[in-house]
């Protein structure tokens, strides 16, 4: 598991930002007011345009790209829980004397499992819990192998229960990999410089009225870091107030099946 972008840290960050840049903004506006009035704003227009058009674009596809992670994240939880359920059914196929103990294994593989995410956004204890995990998927596949060969079991167990094993250990790695699928940071980071510079163009546009309009600023800087923090906030679920507690209840429902 990677570390991961605080969507509160970082959306404060955007925000003391945009405001200082309103105001540095608007004194060099009045800068160049006092020694030019007649042609202090000409020309801007284009290069406002631009920048926020390329901001806004940005937002959009970050915005954008970000649902359809979590969206992944959610059906891979729904494939797992059918990966150990399957396996686990078809632990019948083996020797009744050898069921017992690794059905208790895959209860405490599945419990594993769910703290893992439970543990989150403590890495170190999420990791610490994947490594019990990957302990307790080596410890199923070695018993439920000798199981398979035994006499008086199933004739097809081999061929049905090792896909099945197999299936719920390599979604473990799939399910891994979509947590770590994010933007790179460089994206993050050109999103807050971004904010920055189209915050120092809208002070410098502002700087022809008399007045600060707190309206405009407090509009303006808002709805540029509630956007960003939300972006942020899908795209790490599990660190802040997005969870995915009601999509991991399908495994918690397969846990009380199992005892």
């Amino acid at each position: 598991m990677d570390r991961v972008i605080a969507a509160a840290t970082f959306a404060v960050g955007v925000l003391v930002g945009m405001l200082v840049c309103l105001e540095i903004g608007r004194r060099l506006g009045l800068r160049r007011i006092a020694r030019d009035p007649q042609r202090a704003m000409a020309g801007i227009g284009a290069v406002e345009g631009a920048v926020f058009g390329l901001y806004g674009l940005l937002l959009a596809f970050t915005f954008s790209g970000a649902p359809a992670r979590l969206d992944t994240r959610r059906q891979l939880i729904a494939e797992e829980a059918n990966s150990i359920g399957t396996a686990y059914l078809r632990l019948d196929l083996l020797p009744a004397d050898s069921q017992p103990a690794l059905r208790a294994a895959f209860r405490e593989y599945l419990d594993s499992r769910l703290g893992v995410y439970r543990k989150l956004p403590d890495l170190e204890a999420a990791k610490a819990e994947l490594a019990r995990s990957g302990r307790i998927q080596s410890e199923i596949w070695a018993a439920a192998l000798a199981a398979t060969r035994a006499p008086d079991g199933h004739p097809d167990a081999a061929k049905l229960l090792v896909p099945a094993l197999n299936a719920m250990i390599d979604i473990t790695t799939t399910r891994m990999m979509a947590a770590r699928i994010h933007p790179p940071p460089i994206i993050f980071a050109l999103l807050f410089l971004l904010a920055l510079v189209c915050s120092v163009l809208a002070g410098f546009g502002m700087a022809e009225g008399k007045h600060r309009s707190w309206l405009h600023i407090v509009v303006f800087a808002v709805v540029t870091v509630v956007s960003v923090y939300v972006i942020l906030e899908i795209e790490y679920p599990r660190t802040g107030f997005i969870r995915m507690d009601a999509y991991d209840q399908v495994l918690a429902d397969l846990q009380l099946q199992m005892r």
